[in-house]
């Protein structure tokens, strides 16, 4: 089961916010974790994701040089942390994972939604 600890909120456009997923019941070092999120009436989208036993890390384009995803193995935590907020990422945010064999974290496959565990989402607001 993928626990998903977030305290997302209301920040100011160009604030920062730390986004945390918790694993439980599962091993975070066996498998690869992604950053999803949904923005009203459109569809869910893939943001980051992380192999802990290849190393990949891996952004979508709207967020690269602004989100930073991380790890801390002896809590079963992945991090996002988000700086330089826009408007354009008020969302909601998931992180979901998958097993390590799946190769998910890779360049061509990590924007796919198709993920073994997902956790319940947490909203980030963005103020203008």
């Amino acid at each position: 089961e993928v626990q998903l600890q977030a305290w997302g909120g209301l920040v100011q456009a160009g604030g920062s916010l730390r986004l945390s997923c918790a694993g439980s019941g599962l091993n975070f070092a066996d498998y690869d974790i992604g950053w999803f999120r949904q923005a009203p009436g459109k569809e869910r989208e893939a943001v980051s994701c992380i192999s802990h036993v290849r190393g990949n890390i891996h952004y979508t384009d709207s967020v690269k040089g602004r989100f930073t995803i991380s790890s801390d193995k002896a809590k079963n935590t992945v991090y996002l942390q988000m700086s330089g907020l826009e408007p354009e990422d008020t969302a909601v945010y998931y992180c979901a994972a998958d097993p390590s064999w799946s190769y998910y974290c890779s360049p061509r496959t990590f924007q796919r939604l198709q993920m073994n565990t997902w956790g319940q989402g947490t909203q980030v607001t963005v103020s203008s």
